[in-house]
Order: structure tokens, then C-alpha cells, then sequence
């Protein structure tokens, strides 16, 4: 279910002339009881929609005075966002001919012509005030308080997200929640410029237009709306238009040789679901993402994760996180990570959220003998971008499901087939082609496959000090020096010890793996970092004593990895 709340409007929306009818509070309990919460987001002061309303208690939040107090129907606890209005703002009004006034919990409202009389006061005593206009009537708040500010609060106590939500209003003052909202609706009788920014225009107005709203939730869950204004950009075609890919219900594969840039266009990715407000969980078996700046990295090399702890994360709804599991053995990271995936999945089931889950070294955690949990939805298995070196290894029950592949580095045609055979589907036709520097190939299961230049991440992503320089690399991914006969086989597991190493070995063994390439490969292939490879090799290529070549070489790493020496 993408779609696990309500928010309403009252008047003009819920009511008509102040009366919501029993076929609009019937729908309103079909929706309850598909297990979506109700919140209403209203202008009017509490004490009115408590006489007003006649189930007021079918809410789970009510968002009263335009977003300035918030109302728990079941308890009855109210919350003012804002300080009540000073009493000398509102004797001044009435002393200036305002008798029409009502004063809430926060806010005060009249009707226009009073509005110029309101401004002027403001502006003579300097208070921080504003107005908010409403079909007639003049609300005046506390700057920065309207009905986004109190949905955001009420859906945040629910754990719940703007972009689970669906909004409905008419007027002036929704256009706030109704633009935080993923699904922003207008009934017919809604005015125009409401009309024109929502995603969908009822038929039917007031409570008949909520009735087809939500008999439309319980049927598709509006699946058939597209809703653009929600598409994540990914990069720039070799025209030079700009390719995206859905926010919510797609599923993403990138892959491609070690050291192609997939944890560079990684990290532009989830740059837009931050800036789009979308959570997302990284699984992190290496530690690549302990530095990023967007979500919190939980565990290290001394203390790995527990699930209790990422899933009170999720569960106290704190933004995004990177579950590192470098402190956890090579062999004990899949089974982690599958009892996290079935807790996840489950609170997913409920909330919606994470919208995303970000699977890095998707061969290990999931591979071809993986097998998906039992699922009360299919949908659940959506949002979800795994990254990985060999698709051919990732389960074949997930790659059925994945409609999207970024491919990369060395032969991106053969990663592309790798992934349509493992995967089941039909292989689009594509020339061997070697992309260019910095180029990547989209192919999205239903159209042909593009060339395209992917987008470049503000902050480049750096190695993490921890895991490199001073962490423990899977076994598979230490340097070995061994020299020219085999004789040797000391390990490095880091950067430091291969400094501390490689002062250590004698000058044959040293002179070897330089000749042979091996530093810089190593750098390339299991350190991953591109920049600090060329320089190596460009240490390689050159003549020098071995004790000068080692005074480079720790040199170079030392300027990547302050803290090695």
C-alpha cells in the first residue's frame, strides 16, 4: 500500500455548509478500516469543529486554527505549535472596530474588509505575525505556522510520511499541505489555481467528491496516476535531455565492474531522495557509506548493528541511516541481513516507510539462492536499488522483479545480458560498446536501451578513514605480498598495515609487486578509489630506488588518507 493516510479538509471539502453527510463519514470508516489513518486539516478553531463535526473521534489527528494546534481525538490532548496571541494585539483590534473576532488556542481570525486593519497592527507592533487568507476570512498565525507545518507534526506522531499521504482541499489556505502531500487532490468545487497544482481533480464536489476519492483509494490505491512531479533525475542523455526514474514503485539495479563508479552514481541517487524527503536504509557491507552525509551510520569495525537498534530508527521515523556491517564476520553478514529484511519488510507493511532500500555487495546478501519472505503484499518488495559487481549472482527472484539496470565500466552490453538472462527477460538489442569516461547505459525492461551521462553527487564520496586506513577488509580483498617465487604471503588488511608492510619487506619483494602492477590494482579493485590508483600507477611506471619509491608511495596514500602515517 503506497497510501496509508488521509488528510481532509472541512469546510468546502469534508462539509457542505458546515455539514459533512453520513455517505462521505461512511467512506471515511471503509478507509479506517482498510487499515489507513484520517487526519483533519482545518481553519477553524477546535471548540467549533468539536460542534460541528459529528465523529470527530474517526480521526487519528485533527490539525486545527490553519496548522497552529494539534488534537488527539482518543485522548483528547491538544498541542498549540505557537503562543497564544498577546491580549493587548486583540484589544486593539476591537478597540479599532474589529468586533468579529475569534480567538483560538494560537490563532486569530476575522473576516476582510478587516484585513488591512490586521496588517497595519502588525506592522505598528512589530510582532512576528501573519495572514493567511481563506475565502473571505483573514487568520492571522504565528510566522511560519500553517496547515503543511501541523499535518507534518500530526503524520510525524503517526510515524507516518507526506509521501504516504494523500491530501484533499478547496481553497486557499490547503495549497500548503496539499503541496507536501505525494498525492495533492481538489474537490470539483474547488477553486481554479487549487485545481491546477493538484494531481487529481474529483468530479464530484464536497463530500460526494471524498466518497469518490476514497471508493478510488480502496480499489488501486491510485495506481494509475502518474505523478511526475515525484521523478528522481538520474542524468542527461547524449542529447542532452534529462532521464529519470520513478520516486515510488520501481526497483533499480546498478551494476558493473569493480572501480566503474557505481558508488558515485549511488550517491547522486540518494541525494535526490534526500532532497525529496524520501527515507532510505543502506545496507553497507564494507563501510563505503560510513561518511555520508545524508544518513547516520550505525555500527563500525568495534561494534556492528544490532536490528533493535536500526529498527527503533525506523520506528522513531529519525530520517536516513546506513546499517555498516564491516564489524560483523564475512559469513554472518546474509543472515543478518535477512532477519533485518523481514523486520523491515513487516514495519514497511504498516508505515510505508523506508521508501527505499539500498542493498550495496547485493551478490553476498542476496544471492542466487535467496528466496523472498512470504508477503501479504507484492508492493513491498518495491524501492529497492541493489548495487552489485555480478547480477548473474543476485536472486533470481528479485531480478524478476527489477525493470530498471544502470550499467557500467567494462562491457555494460554483457552486464545488461547477464541480467536479462538471470532475470527472465527478454534482452534488448545492443552493439558491444565500450562507454566513455563517465558514461553509464538505462535500460528500463520496456524500451530500448540509452547512453547516457549519470549525474555527479555534490559532495564526492570518500573512502572512510576507519574502514580503509585503519578497518579490517574482507579476506578476499587484502593485499598479499608474496614476491617473485611465491615465497612470501603476508597480509595486508588495510592501509596502514600495507604501509607498515611494505617498509618491511625486502627490496626484491617490494620491487616486484611495483613492477607488476600489483599496488595499483589493488588500489583499483579492492580499495576502490580510482583517483588514488592512477596516481600509483603513475608511481609504477617511473624509476626510483626503493627506498624512494616507498617515500612516494606513502606520500600519495597519505595525502587521500590523512592519518595513515
Amino acid at each position: 500500500m503506497r497510501y496509508h493516510a488521509l488528510a481532509c479538509d472541512y469546510d468546502g471539502t469534508l462539509a457542505l455548509n458546515g455539514r459533512v453527510d453520513d455517505a462521505t463519514l461512511a467512506a471515511l470508516e471503509r478507509l479506517r478500516e482498510s487499515g489507513r489513518r484520517l487526519l483533519l486539516v482545518s481553519g477553524r478553531r477546535l471548540e467549533e469543529l468539536k460542534q460541528v463535526c459529528p465523529r470527530l473521534e474517526l480521526f487519528d489527528r485533527v490539525v486545527a486554527e490553519d496548522g497552529a494546534l494539534i488534537y488527539r481525538p482518543e485522548t483528547q490532548e491538544e498541542t498549540p505549535l505557537g503562543d497564544p496571541p498577546p491580549p493587548e494585539f486583540t484589544a486593539e483590534l476591537r478597540r479599532r472596530g474589529v468586533d468579529d473576532l475569534a480567538c483560538g488556542r494560537v490563532i486569530v481570525a476575522t473576516w476582510e474588509p478587516h484585513d488591512h486593519v490586521v496588517l497595519d497592527l502588525i506592522r505598528e507592533m512589530g510582532i512576528e505575525y501573519q495572514v493567511i487568507f481563506n475565502k473571505g476570512a483573514v487568520m492571522v498565525l504565528p510566522t511560519g505556522l500553517n496547515k503543511a507545518v501541523g499535518l507534518r507534526r500530526a503524520l510525524r506522531e503517526l510515524g507516518l510520511s507526506p509521501h504516504n499521504t494523500v491530501g484533499v482541499g478547496d481553497a486557499e489556505n490547503d495549497h500548503a499541505f496539499l503541496s507536501v502531500c505525494e498525492c495533492a487532490v481538489a474537490v470539483a468545487n474547488a477553486l481554479p489555481v487549487l485545481k491546477d497544482h493538484a494531481d487529481l481533480v474529483t468530479v464530484a464536489d464536497h463530500g460526494s467528491g471524498v466518497v469518490e476519492l476514497a471508493e478510488r483509494l480502496l480499489a488501486s490505491d491510485l495506481a494509475e496516476l502518474s505523478l511526475e512531479r515525484h521523478e528522481l533525475m538520474i542524468g542527461q542523455d547524449e542529447a542532452g535531455g534529462g532521464l529519470a526514474v520513478p520516486g515510488y514503485g520501481d526497483n533499480l539495479l546498478l551494476a558493473g565492474t569493480s572501480g566503474s563508479g557505481k558508488s558515485t552514481v549511488a550517491t547522486a541517487f540518494m541525494e535526490q531522495l534526500a532532497e525529496q524527503e524520501y527515507q532510505y536504509c543502506i545496507i553497507d557491507p564494507e563501510g563505503d557509506y560510513a561518511d555520508f552525509a545524508d544518513a547516520v551510520a550505525v555500527g563500525d569495525r568495534d561494534r556492528p548493528p544490532t536490528i533493535t537498534e536500526l529498527m527503533g530508527l525506523l520506528e522513531r521515523g529519525e530520517g536516513n541511516f546506513s546499517a555498516n556491517l564491516i564489524g560483523l564476520p564475512l559469513d554472518d553478514r546474509p543472515a543478518f541481513f535477512e532477519r533485518f529484511f523481514a523486520a523491515l519488510l513487516d514495519f514497511r507493511s504498516r508505515t510505508g516507510r523506508p521508501h527505499w532500500l539500498i542493498v550495496d555487495e547485493a551478490h553476498h546478501l542476496l544471492p542466487a539462492s535467496w528466496a523472498s519472505p512470504p508477503l501479504p503484499v507484492p508492493t513491498l518488495l518495491q524501492g529497492l536499488l541493489l548495487i552489485t559487481v555480478h547480477p548473474e549472482l543476485v536472486s533470481p527472484q528479485l531480478l524478476t522483479r527489477m525493470h530498471t539496470i544502470i550499467a557500467l565500466g567494462e562491457n555494460p552490453s554483457e552486464t545488461i545480458a547477464a541480467f536479462a538472462h538471470a532475470g527472465e527477460h527478454a534482452p534488448p538489442v545492443i552493439s558491444d560498446m565500450h562507454l566513455g569516461q563517465g558514461e553509464a547505459l538505462l535500460w528500463q525492461t520496456q524500451r530500448p536501451a540509452v547512453r547516457f551521462r549519470p549525474l555527479q553527487p555534490r559532495a564526492e564520496l570518500r573512502r572512510h578513514l576507519r574502514k580503509y586506513a585503519e578497518g579490517e577488509l574482507p579476506e578476499d580483498r587484502n593485499f598479499r605480498f608474496r614476491g617473485p617465487e611465491g615465497r612470501l604471503n603476508i597480509r595486508a588488511q588495510n592501509l596502514r598495515i600495507f604501509l607498515q608492510i611494505a617498509d618491511g619487506v625486502d627490496d626484491e619483494t617490494w620491487t616486484y609487486h611495483l613492477r607488476s602492477g600489483d599496488y595499483s590494482r589493488w588500489m583499483r579493485e579492492a580499495i576502490k578509489d580510482l583517483k588514488l590508483a592512477e596516481e600509483v600507477a603513475c608511481l609504477e611506471r617511473q624509476e626510483h630506488s626503493p627506498a624512494e619509491g616507498r617515500r612516494l608511495l606513502r606520500r600519495i596514500i597519505e595525502e587521500h588518507y590523512t592519518g595513515t602515517a
